[in-house]
């Protein structure tokens, strides 16, 4: 419920209460709750566990309770009983006063705030952001912001991978097949010209693997060392001996791997990581060049999607800080080493299973790296809440990640939480990056304004407009269009992006609720309104149309808190559609500027600003701008 009419109700309840029922009635035992639509009322007092009060029915105890509520505060119009379920419905007084005093805040009390952080983004420098990375990105920025309008102090990190045999393998593609190509001498965005070596090294080993399988398949096993014969010896033995389809999907992928880990090219690319990891210059040298056209390349899309982050960490800065904590779990028990020197931690009994910490050569995992990474985070932030916006294929990850933390009696790591979200597939399907066939998030982006400029201009709304004018209308309706669209999902679900509907002026998308706020900003132009004279408006004694629309903006708040709670931006998208619906039926069935009551039609303009500001407000918390016209 609304705090504001918990703050005069709960204690009007109880003083109603004490009176009927001579004993004191403390605020804990009241509760209240949104009326259900089904019933008049807008709010709910459950009356059952004030029967311990009354003595009497829940019905009872509710008829006596509205009897008296309605008889003590004029700002209650009537009531009704269902059950043991007291519907209180307010009067117009309260909501014309409720309007009138509407800032849109929905900052926490002090004591709920807290210290949080959230991890998006977290990149690959071997390539240019995608379609999943739109995703990632709009979730953690606007997550952030939902918090931070809450009142939490929110800190945005990016954890950027720029280590590992991804990197290297566009390295080499580039060391082979490059000649010396750059961002400026190619025209090519940085981390364009990085995927497209990445991609180029897929086609240069798909070749080799190729010729290497036809070799292995006619008995050559010359070039492939012992214990990699035998692993795919069997696994050829397994296939000629199978014939389910499922199994025989498994054991081809299977053969496919083990047959490009002994190709000449990948040897290279382990080499050039080994390089890497013992600080050889050229590599290291080579490795700073490529990543820094990756990083211009992404601040470029990351301005264009508008999202930022207050700290960037590394995982080449980051991947050693784990081992020093697995030999201290090694120490106090927590860990184990086995024979072969790998240390592991058993975690059976907590539903999952063992996992391996350190290599046997004494090399770490990404959860070693993110173990330290967590602790550090932690040491500097101090933090109530860690959330990771990763998508839902890295469950099990951070389920371990919590535990060992656990474990290793890092209570804080209580506070770890997964955000974990659906992929993203197109009408066409899904994406595969090795393959080059990638929705890249700036061709996506491009292509949803472009729709925007189209659809705009079929409608020859922009003809008085300057080019600077079109440029930005296209581009607020364009970005959001994308946004809207991603976010109206609930994170946890998988979601089909469809750029053409997306751009729709009809229906629950980004634009139509631009175009209401617009229709508004038009209306309150045409009105003369100016917020700063709404002070000394004079409400109508009546005007029962604007209740559901005030019921409506009441509810902002209520809604905040819970996608704060929930970490889901859906449920403010969701609620902007449905206000901008609301508004425009009650526009349709309403007069305003030609409304004969002059205090109504001031107050509806009051109404409509009130309406067009929560629209702003809550496209802000979605990273949507409005445009003042359309």
């Amino acid at each position: 419920m609304n705090q504001n009419k918990e703050f005069w109700l709960i204690p009007l309840i109880s003083e109603s209460a004490e009176k009927l029922f001579a004993r004191p009635v403390p605020a804990d035992a009241i509760i209240l709750q949104k009326t259900k639509k089904e019933f008049a009322g807008d709010v709910t007092l459950v009356c059952f566990g004030l029967t311990r009060f009354s003595g009497k029915k829940p019905e009872e105890t509710a008829q006596l309770m509205g009897e008296e509520i309605l008889n003590t505060d004029n700002r209650i119009k009537s009531y009704n009983v269902v059950n043991g379920f007291l519907n209180l419905e307010l009067t117009f007084e309260f909501w014309a006063t409720y309007l009138m005093s509407f800032d849109g805040n929905v900052s926490l009390p002090e004591s709920k705030r807290q210290k949080v952080m959230v991890e998006y983004s977290s990149p690959n420098t071997n390539k240019p952001l995608h379609l999943g990375h739109i995703r990632n990105n709009l979730l953690g920025w606007s997550v952030s912001s939902i918090l931070k309008a809450c009142g939490h102090t929110v800190s945005m990190v990016n954890l950027i991978n720029d280590r590992g045999i991804h990197i290297c393998k566009s390295m080499i593609a580039w060391q082979k097949k490059g000649n010396g190509e750059t961002p400026e001498s190619s025209g090519i965005k940085g981390d364009h010209l990085a995927g497209k070596y990445y991609v180029e090294f897929d086609k240069m080993l798909s070749e080799e693997a190729a010729q290497l399988k036809e070799q292995i398949l006619n008995g050559n096993f010359n070039s492939i060392d012992l214990e990699a014969r035998e692993a795919i010896q069997k696994t050829i033995g397994l296939i000629q001996n199978t014939s389910d389809e499922a199994k025989l999907k498994d054991l081809n992928a299977q053969l496919k791997q083990q047959v490009n880990n002994q190709t000449p090219l990948m040897k290279e690319a382990r080499d050039m990581l080994i390089k890497w990891e013992h600080g050889d210059e050229a590599t290291i040298e080579l490795w700073k060049k490529m990543n820094s056209w990756v990083y211009a390349g992404f601040n470029q899309t990351y301005e264009k999607m508008g999202v930022h982050f207050d700290k960037l960490y590394y995982e080449s800065q980051t991947y050693l800080l784990g081992k020093d904590l697995v030999e201290r779990g090694l120490q106090s028990g927590v860990l184990y080493r086995e024979p072969d020197g790998s240390v592991w931690i058993d975690l059976t009994k907590e539903g999952l299973d063992k996992k391996l910490l350190l290599r046997s050569d004494g090399t770490s995992v990404y959860m070693t790296q993110d173990i330290g990474t967590a602790v550090m985070r932690h040491d500097e932030l101090n933090a109530s809440k860690y959330i990771y916006v990763v998508g839902n294929e890295q469950d099990y990850h951070f389920k371990v990640l919590k535990e060992v933390l656990l474990k290793m009696n890092m209570s804080w790591a209580d506070g770890i939480y997964h955000l974990s979200y659906g992929m993203v597939d197109l009408p066409s399907g899904r994406m595969k990056s090795r393959e080059g066939t990638v929705v890249d998030a700036d061709d996506l982006m491009a292509e949803t304004i472009s729709e925007a400029a189209a659809r705009s201009m079929e409608l020859g709304k922009t003809d008085e407009m300057s080019e600077k004018e079109k440029a930005n209308l296209f581009d607020t309706l364009g970005m959001g269009a994308l946004k809207y669209y991603i976010l109206k999902v609930d994170p946890r679900k998988r979601m089909v992006f469809n750029p053409q509907e997306s751009i729709d002026l009809q229906g629950n998308t980004g634009p139509f609720i631009q175009y209401t706020y617009a229709r508004i900003n038009s209306l309150l132009v045409k009105g003369g309104f100016n917020i700063a004279n709404s002070a000394s408006l004079q409400k109508p004694e009546n005007d029962e149309a604007c209740i559901p629309l005030i019921r409506s903006l009441e509810q902002f708040a209520e809604v905040v808190h819970g996608a704060a709670e929930a970490y889901s931006p859906a449920m403010v998208a969701n609620y902007m559609y449905e206000l901008a619906k609301e508004y425009n039926s009650f526009y349709h069935d309403n007069q305003v500027l030609k409304e004969a009551d002059a205090r109504k039609a001031a107050f509806r303009l009051l109404l409509s600003y009130q309406v067009a500001q929560t629209l702003k407000l809550s496209g802000e918390l979605l990273g949507m701008r409005m445009p003042e016209r359309m």
